[in-house]
């Protein structure tokens, strides 16, 4: 299934505004930000296991252990504070 991510602050600086990837159903968040990192040197350094990061799906902030489970949800990336 597809499942848009979008990235915000310095993570979108880095990766730009984001990318639509293909996962399977169940994924979890840690499962889809550990393929990500290992996408590209850039992917590596903006979501660095060592980084702290927030994440929402569909505009809901969760936790990494969130599963995916709907075809066309969006993921957001963003650092614990962000600017307006």
């Amino acid at each position: 299934m597809k499942l848009q991510v979008r990235y915000f602050a310095s993570i979108r600086e880095a990766l730009g505004s984001g990318e639509t990837v293909e996962v399977d159903a169940g994924c979890s968040i840690a499962e889809l930000r550990d393929r990500l990192i290992s996408a590209s040197p850039a992917h590596a350094a903006a979501l660095a296991r060592g980084r702290a990061l927030r994440c929402a799906l569909n505009q809901q902030l969760c936790d990494e252990n969130q599963r995916v489970d709907a075809d066309g949800a969006e993921l957001a990336f963003f650092p614990p504070v962000t600017g307006g």
